[in-house]
């Protein structure tokens, strides 16, 4: 076991098997027990836990653990002072980024936050909407939720805020939005402390590499073939404008190979249209990471 040991906070909950995916997907070997709250990565110099990611910025800051992921709400709820060393953008249901949004029933007669003025309001990030509502001059009563905060609305509460990807949650339980407070994505955080570590702050970013490496990676493959060179632009004309293939030269002169990344989507419309402009031994290969 090595002395030099980074802590990393992984989030438990909603996050946790996005996130342990994208760490396999990074190279990581990771094991888990059925009961275990501490994931082995296959590295000796990551002691890894799973926490709340409400509480990961709260941790990380105060040192307990060294570098974590949790989201740019929680950091901004927990008001925490950390690093955030790079933007993750990863959910359990899409890249889009999660939204904390004011909430009412149908029927309400809210329509803006002018309207909240002296209601009462149920949610889980007190500090973020308390912001919100002075930034628009609102003073309303607002109640920390432990939980079904969309069922509180119109009995226990005027309004809620509460995180939606889709707002397929809100809609069934008979709500509609009237603004949004904040958009939040993963980030990748770590405490000064690490940070100013050179051994630490290495590790980190070496973890923030393969990370970010194999999310670039995710949904794209690689294509080789061969042209020859007479037939080269008219198979560089059919690959997708942004990408810049590698061009090399083959034993036979008159030939060249060419290396190209393109998204996995478009591969079945274009793999013909390269057959037809002149490409032959057409291979294509699944990407891990893509570093650039």
């Amino acid at each position: 076991m090595s002395e030099r040991i980074l802590r990393l906070a992984i989030p438990a909950g909603s996050l946790q098997e996005a996130t342990l995916e994208l760490l396999r997907s990074a190279g990581y070997r990771v094991t888990l027990g059925r009961r275990s709250y501490n994931p082995d990565l296959g590295d000796p110099e990551i002691a890894s836990m799973l926490i709340r990611a409400q509480e990961i910025p709260r941790y990380v800051q105060h040192g307990q653990m060294d570098a974590g992921l949790t989201g740019h709400d929680w950091i901004r709820e927990n008001e925490a002072s950390v690093v955030e060393v790079a933007e993750l953008l990863f959910s359990k249901v899409s890249r889009r980024p999660a939204k904390w949004v004011i909430a009412v029933p149908e029927r309400s007669p809210i329509q803006s936050v002018a309207d909240l003025e002296g209601k009462r309001i149920a949610t889980e990030v007190v500090v973020i909407t308390r912001r919100f509502l002075e930034e628009h001059g609102v003073n309303a009563e607002i109640e920390f939720s432990w939980g079904a905060t969309e069922a509180k609305p119109p009995d226990l509460a005027d309004a809620v805020v509460e995180v939606t990807e889709t707002g397929t949650s809100l809609r069934a339980n008979g709500l509609r939005i009237i603004d949004t407070v904040l958009e939040s994505t993963p980030r990748f955080i770590a405490n000064e402390a690490a940070w100013a570590d050179p051994w630490k702050r290495r590790k980190v970013e070496d973890l923030v590499l393969m990370l970010t490496g194999a999310m670039a990676a995710e949904g794209m493959v690689g294509l080789m073939l061969n042209v020859r060179k007479s037939q080269l632009d008219d198979v560089i004309a059919v690959l997708p404008a942004l990408q810049q293939p590698t061009v090399s030269s083959l034993a036979d002169s008159e030939w060249v190979a060419l290396n190209t990344v393109i998204q996995e989507s478009v591969v079945r419309e274009i793999l013909p249209k390269l057959k037809d402009a002149g490409a032959q031994g057409i291979v294509e290969y699944p990407l891990n990471k893509i570093i650039e």
